[in-house]
């Protein structure tokens, strides 16, 4: 009798493959950053009458780091400080305060400007950084 050896069949298991590719899958989605509409690149088409309905009024005061307050880059003292927020806040549209302060510059002199602003009744206040 003869007898044929037979071969077996050559399968390949897909099932591993599938668990491998499913694992990757996961992988990429957890570790993909999706843009936000707020940093796409993109150049926003040019309209003629942007801005021009209301001119923006602000107060600068400025703070070095020895202290030294200056409104418009000219130096003031304290008293003068306040006295202009006072004549600021008294005009008929009161200016918003933009505040720029050296990064070295001790917190009581920024929280000073900031708390007389508001005394005088100019709660629109904005801190310049880079």
């Amino acid at each position: 009798m003869d007898i044929q050896k037979r071969r077996k069949k050559t399968e390949i298991n897909i099932v591993p493959l599938i668990d491998v590719l499913i694992v990757l899958i996961f992988f990429f989605l957890m570790t993909m950053q999706f843009k936000n509409m707020d940093v796409l690149n993109i150049t926003p088409p040019q309209i003629e009458t942007a801005g021009k309905d209301k001119e923006i009024i602000q107060l600068m005061v400025g703070i070095d780091t020895e202290g030294q307050y200056f409104i418009d880059n000219k130096p003031v003292s304290e008293d003068e400080l306040v006295t202009a927020f006072n004549e600021a806040a008294a005009q008929k549209e009161p200016p918003s305060v933009l505040l720029m302060a050296d990064q070295d510059v001790p917190l009581h002199f920024v929280t000073f400007v900031m708390d007389q602003s508001r005394k005088a009744k100019l709660p629109k206040v904005r801190l310049q950084s880079r």
